[in-house]
């Protein structure tokens, strides 16, 4: 269950990518469990936020009739995750920013409170998710405040999210009690091994119930 909403947060959902490891198929359109990836995240999402956006280079029409307006890259060519940053500060009409993939479908119920607890309370830009192993650098809360730092790394021809991270105050935030929330769908087989585990679980569920 959803902890509630926190206010002055715009979540971006980065759906912008090009697929390669599917084949080239626009990953936040491919199905699990018969609903788009994209519809897992934006239901899991919403009620803990104060506004949406999608981040999309392709299919903006087929994003759009999800409900949230769609944005897509300033830079052409498909430049990485920073590129969709960039577009969600400039249209977010919130002081912070929270991103998160599209091929994540497990989203911690809990994402945005934890992550703006952890940037209020240490007074940092950017808070980052991390697993108890690494960072999970697209699951991140920012400051709006950056876009013009951001704009110019990138200008600079830099595309690197650790990179920029770096040169700002940025607070890791852990999230080693919600390690699904890391689970991304980037290939056909990884799509089925999430399918048949929901499968599993649903005939437990019935048998269970009988």
């Amino acid at each position: 269950m959803t902890r509630g909403r926190t206010n002055g947060i715009t979540a971006l959902v980065l759906a912008g990518g090009r697929g390669r490891r599917m084949g080239g198929r626009d990953k936040g359109l491919v199905e699990l469990r018969g609903r788009p990836l994209v519809a897992h995240v934006l239901d899991a999402i919403a009620p803990q936020v104060e506004a949406v956006l999608i981040n999309a280079n392709r299919n903006g029409d087929r994003y759009a009739a999800f409900g949230w307006p769609v944005v897509s890259d300033a830079l052409t060519d498909y430049q990485g995750p920073l590129a969709g940053f960039a577009v969600g500060m400039a249209a977010s009409t919130t002081p912070l920013l929270l991103t998160l993939p599209c091929d994540g479908p497990m989203v911690a119920p809990h994402l945005a409170e934890r992550l703006a607890g952890a940037l209020e309370g240490a007074g940092a830009d950017i808070a980052v998710a991390h697993d108890g192993n690494r960072m999970q650098p697209v699951y991140a809360l920012l400051r709006c405040t950056l876009l013009p730092s951001l704009e110019a790394f990138l200008a600079a021809g830099d595309r690197k999210i650790d990179l920029w991270y770096e040169g700002h105050h940025t607070v890791n935030v852990d999230f080693s009690d919600f390690p699904e929330q890391f689970t991304n769908v980037n290939t056909p087989e990884e799509r089925a091994r999430l399918e048949g585990e929901a499968t599993g679980d649903a005939q437990v569920a019935q048998h269970g119930a009988d």
